[in-house]
């Protein structure tokens, strides 16, 4: 069912929040006259972040504007004539507000659409056919939703006692001055004769002492009043500050954390709307709050009365304000955060957000954000309010910049679009830390002023951890510092203390997010992907899963010592694999084409039990980011003996030359994709077309995949006992060990210690200029002279 169709069923609170996501802004009658064309619309390919974007936003909004235009043009009859004229005055109203900013109306029609989706969702998810609550969330938000309803009525409840109050305050002040007149009545008798005097002076004391009387009484329970008002204001403030307590330090903290975890390929945090709708509707409460309080405060500076009143008012005084303090800065924000691996003199944004800043009128005002960097020693004396200063460790150009309000979706926000860090001071290393190991943070400040001037915050909020660079070569092992503390930090941790080693299946977990976040796919890690892993980490053989669940990984292990045998770390090589298979390969894993975590000899038992010329794809063990063909065929040098056969392992520069569908393509001794698909079946649709006809006379070069081997099983296109040729070697495995003498030109030292040939970089150089030569015409190719 479209979204529309579903907004229309809400109903209550949910109906009231659905409508008053439109007005003039964007008005309801526009989103339900084209709501299938607007929910049909790439309204998320659109940052309204980024000006360079505003092309974009502009042909939406020509195109919104020619459909309401054409729809307007189609109404006929006597209810579509008035139809017709509101429907392009619409046009022309949109057009008038957004023709300027076209990116204001992607951010309107995003938060309309997040917002509709999110009411529906709840309105689904809150109760099931039968009336019984269906998942967690849903009840946590309708406690939370339940909660705040409590609060309204509490407070609605001391409003109403303190209009009481006021009220009887008033008559009391009305009695007490009628008082004060009998009293001067009565001090007026002196000049009277004695007769008239007595008579009327003992009216006037019967009248004053009536009068005394009912103030007596009456000030016994304007102070019983004030006394139920302030105990009944305690428990709403109890139950206020847990209810802050619950969004700030329970949803916002998730919201942080799965905004941390994001860093690391998780699902993006959302739900950052609903936490500011939680948020404002505690500082509306709060601040009713301390209305109430205030006025309760001028009440008995109006009329004093002795008791125990004035202490309680103190103390809810600094309990609202502490409660207001908390509010203010702990929603200050990093909606966007910077870069975690932040290479300097390069450009960078970042996004701060302040929940509540609409509701406290902050905007009228707007305050300007600072952005600093700061070591890790400087974040933790910040934390305990140790460091004042605002010392910072490098130079961050374009690093102010003033909130702004944004009408439609109600959100003050400091939008930083051009950041750069110009220079870094680093700190003094710790035994074997390098400086892709040194933590930094973006620090944000500002400071808010809250109620006319009255209340004064200064605010700060710190980035996630950043790791500083200063040349690409260095990303790789940056990365790893900030998947690892992004992973296994816990919440409210010191700066940055982050564990030295975690097990075995949380490591699992972090590498398994990161990967499907790189290949855009829900293929992630199998378990026995995650089985190759371990043994490759720990240098085990075993392929039990269960015997991993209990070991440890170290950092050391991770990222600092290399894997036995090679130069490199297990991180560098996993990333390595992410790389390569991002830049060149991630369709094929998507399509299941590659199997990728199969050391040699699972490659070799797999591959004998399947016909010749069956063949499949895996990772090099011994060359990061290097992935290599395995098949099996008959020996050509023994008739009836079978071997498997593995290529030199390809790498992102031989990718850039000719891609992996078209060098399978070209070997036609490759038949079968383990376990048995034909390959055209697998990697036809990534096949580069023909070349089309000569041009300007010149036939265009192509270049080949072939392998010097020749085969028993002579392949169908090459003519019979031709070999087929090629460019890279190819290493045998066979289940004899006499068959490793079939090369004996071939000398050991150029294989690896997986028995693998190392690929030369200036082989593939020389496949480069090769190609540039055949490209150029014949006569320049030899300074000139004809062939």
């Amino acid at each position: 069912m479209a979204l529309w169709a579903q907004a229309q069923q809400l109903q209550g609170e949910a109906l009231h929040r659905m409508q008053s996501l439109y007005g003039q802004h964007f008005p309801i009658e526009v989103r339900h006259y084209l709501a299938q064309w607007i929910e049909a619309q790439p309204w998320d390919a659109v940052d309204p972040e980024n000006t360079q974007e505003e092309f974009k936003a502009k042909r939406l909004l020509d195109s919104l504007i020619q459909e309401l235009q054409k729809r307007a043009e189609h109404q006929v009859g006597e209810d579509g004539f008035l139809l017709k004229i509101k429907l392009g005055h619409y046009a022309t109203q949109l057009k008038s507000t957004y023709d300027r900013c076209p990116l204001e109306l992607v951010r309107s029609i995003k938060h309309i659409l997040y917002n509709e989706e999110r009411l529906v969702q709840e309105a689904m998810n809150v109760t099931s056919p039968a009336g019984g609550t269906i998942d967690g969330t849903s009840q946590k938000y309708q406690q939370i939703n339940q909660t705040f309803e409590e609060l309204r009525v509490m407070t609605q409840d001391t409003e109403n006692d303190l209009r009481k109050l006021q009220h009887s305050q008033e008559y009391f002040i009305i009695q007490y001055q009628e008082s004060l007149r009998i009293q001067a009545q009565i001090n007026s008798l002196a000049n009277l004769p004695p007769t008239e005097r007595v008579q009327r002076e003992s009216s006037l004391q019967s009248k004053r002492a009536t009068v005394e009387a009912w103030l007596t009484r009456e000030a016994n329970t304007l102070l019983k009043y004030r006394q139920d008002l302030a105990e009944k204001m305690q428990k709403t403030l109890a139950s206020l500050r847990k209810q802050q307590t619950v969004i700030l330090d329970d949803e916002l903290i998730q919201w942080k954390r799965r905004q941390q975890l994001a860093g690391n390929g998780g699902p993006q945090e959302g739900g950052l709307d609903i936490l500011q709708s939680w948020c404002e509707k505690l500082a509306d409460t709060i601040w009713q709050n301390r209305q109430q309080i205030r006025r309760v405060e001028h009440l008995t500076q109006q009329l004093p009365i002795p008791g125990p009143t004035e202490e309680l008012l103190s103390e809810l005084n600094t309990t609202i304000t502490d409660i207001i303090s908390t509010l203010v800065t702990s929603t200050f924000i990093i909606e966007k955060q910077p870069p975690q691996v932040l290479k300097t003199q390069t450009k960078f944004a970042a996004t701060v957000r302040f929940l509540v800043g609409g509701k406290l009128n902050v905007h009228m005002n707007p305050p300007q954000v600072k952005a600093i960097i700061i070591s890790e020693q400087q974040a933790k004396a910040l934390v305990k309010n140790e460091n004042t200063r605002n010392d910072s460790s490098g130079d961050i150009l374009n690093n102010n910049c003033v909130m702004e309000y944004h009408q439609t979706t109600g959100t003050l926000s400091a939008h930083f679009r051009n950041m750069s860090l110009k220079r870094i001071k680093r700190s003094d290393r710790r035994g074997a830390e390098s400086v892709t190991e040194e933590k930094f943070t973006v620090l944000f400040e500002s400071q808010f002023t809250v109620g006319g001037n009255e209340l004064v915050f200064h605010v700060k909020t710190l980035s996630l951890p950043v790791v500083v660079i200063v040349h690409g070569s260095q990303d790789n092992n940056a990365t790893a510092t900030v998947l690892w503390d992004n992973a296994f930090s816990e919440p409210g941790r010191v700066p940055f203390v982050v564990p030295d080693k975690v097990l075995w299946p949380q490591l699992c977990e972090a590498l398994n997010m990161k990967y499907k976040a790189e290949m855009q796919s829900n293929r992630g890690l199998s378990e026995e992907n995650l089985v190759f892993l371990a043994q490759k980490a720990f240098s085990n053989c075993s392929n039990n899963p269960e015997d991993y669940r209990s070991m440890t990984m170290t950092w050391s292990q991770f990222n600092r010592e290399n894997l036995p045998g090679r130069t490199f770390t297990f991180w560098q090589w996993f990333d390595g694999v992410m790389e390569l298979m991002k830049r060149h390969l991630r369709a094929h894993w998507n399509d299941g084409a590659i199997l990728g975590f199969v050391n040699k000899q699972q490659a070799q038992d797999m591959l004998m039990s399947k016909p010749n010329r069956t063949f499949l794809l895996r990772f090099s063990d011994s060359e990061i980011g290097g992935i290599t063909i395995a098949w099996v065929a008959e020996n050509p040098n023994k008739a009836g003996e079978r071997m498997v056969w593995n290529l030199m392992p390809f790498t992102t520069k031989d990718f850039t030359i000719r891609s992996l569908a078209d060098r399978i393509s070209d070997l036609n001794h490759l038949h079968f994709l383990y376990p048995s698909q034909p390959k055209d079946e697998v990697f036809s649709r990534y096949y580069s077309p023909p070349h089309s006809k000569p041009v300007d006379g010149y036939v265009k070069p192509e270049i080949k995949q072939v392998v010097k081997v020749e085969f028993s099983s002579p392949s169908p296109d090459p003519s019979p006992g031709t070999p087929s040729f090629v460019d890279q070697a190819v290493s045998p495995t066979v289940n004899q060990p006499h068959a490793f003498n079939l090369y004996s030109g071939m000398s050991d030292s150029m294989m690896d210690p997986d028995g693998e040939f190392d690929l030369e970089v200036e082989t593939m150089d020389m496949a480069r200029q090769v190609e540039e030569f055949l490209r150029q015409p014949i006569e320049n190719r030899w300074g000139g002279q004809q062939s």
